[in-house]
């Protein structure tokens, strides 16, 4: 099961048999808008806040991953998720809502990648045979509670990022339909003493670089051996620097194989997001809204989803702390 000293190696090799993605208007009006399963055209959703609204994201994409699964809430054994906000209550008060036992958990951006290896160990042990993984991120909620309310208008450098309002939730399952999770590498953390809540591409960057260098060495794999390999919210500051520091530690990457989920969201050329998308909900609809649909209609054979978080806080931020950073690691591979 463990292979190295941080990549868990599934040889039941877990099923996702559903996912739901759910994203707001700016995300409509990116690249992968037809990728999404729904696209709310206002950022409200007609909810009385800005948390509400991102509940209900989570909400209905766990009920679409559900649906796309042929199941109902009944079935589930376990639900594993997080968020970026105060006490995860995104994903604990849907949880309520959900109605399976609850495991909640908080790795800031890279919660897509955590909930998801979590999921895929549960059922590779044979602990539950239908596990939920999910997560979420509004521009709105994030904005208020790390930097400023976006109704102050307040003024952001080129090197800040833009929040993705979105959820993704995927139903991993002992057998099935669907792409298999092959491997997953758990991160450690990584602070290299960056306090700018304005550049969290620069912060968690060596955190990406040093999940995989601890992939490949786990599992004696290259770059090669992967069609694409993106990192969670790195952005045009952080995608740039995970790649020279790579390079430097002897991985060069191919761009046409290294990408960015915040990269790819958005048309950054066009639309207002500075640097790119960041985001719990960044890597989650990327993943299971893009990346997943590639796996399945054979464009893509195996691809290595490295999550990346800025594990800060309000409080740690205001008393100068510097911002620990993670990334971990998923290999997802096509059934057939």
């Amino acid at each position: 099961m463990l292979r190295g000293k941080q990549t868990w190696w599934f040889d039941k090799r877990p099923v996702i048999i559903g996912t739901g993605t759910v994203v707001g208007p700016d995300e409509g009006e990116g690249p992968l808008a037809s990728q999404f399963d729904l696209v709310h055209p206002v950022l409200d959703m007609q909810q009385k806040s800005w948390e509400k609204a991102e509940r209900l994201l989570l909400e209905q994409a766990s009920d679409i991953a559900l649906k796309h699964a042929n199941i109902n809430k009944q079935e589930l054994q376990f639900f594993v998720g997080g968020d970026l906000m105060n006490q995860i209550i995104s994903n604990t008060f849907a949880a309520r809502t959900i109605g399976a036992p609850y495991l909640g958990v908080f790795g800031a951006c890279s919660t897509s990648m955590e909930s998801l290896a979590l999921a895929s160990l549960i059922v590779n042990s044979g602990s539950g045979q239908y596990v939920l993984a999910g997560t979420c991120s509004h521009n709105s909620t994030a904005e208020k509670q790390f930097r400023y309310p976006t109704e102050y208008g307040s003024q952001k450098p080129p090197t800040a990022q833009y929040t993705v309002t979105g959820a993704g939730a995927a139903v991993v399952a002992a057998e099935g339909d669907g792409p298999v999770v092959q491997c997953a590498t758990i991160g450690r953390i990584v602070d290299l003493g960056i306090t700018d809540p304005f550049n969290m591409g620069a912060a968690m960057a060596p955190a990406a670089v040093d999940t995989i260098q601890s992939h490949f060495n786990d599992t004696g794999r290259q770059p090669k051996d992967y069609d694409l390999i993106v990192t969670g919210d790195l952005a045009t500051v952080g995608h740039t620097i995970a790649t020279d520091l790579l390079a430097r530690g002897g991985v060069p990457m191919d761009q046409t194989v290294f990408s960015d989920c915040g990269l790819m969201i958005y048309d950054i050329q066009k639309q207002k997001v500075q640097a790119g998308g960041s985001g719990c909900g960044c890597s989650a609809v990327v993943t299971y809204g893009h990346l997943l649909k590639r796996l399945k209609q054979g464009e893509l054979r195996r691809i290595l989803v490295v999550a990346t978080g800025a594990l800060l806080s309000p409080l740690s931020f205001q008393q100068g702390e510097s911002i620990p950073c993670i990334a971990h690691a998923v290999a997802i591979e096509s059934q057939h």
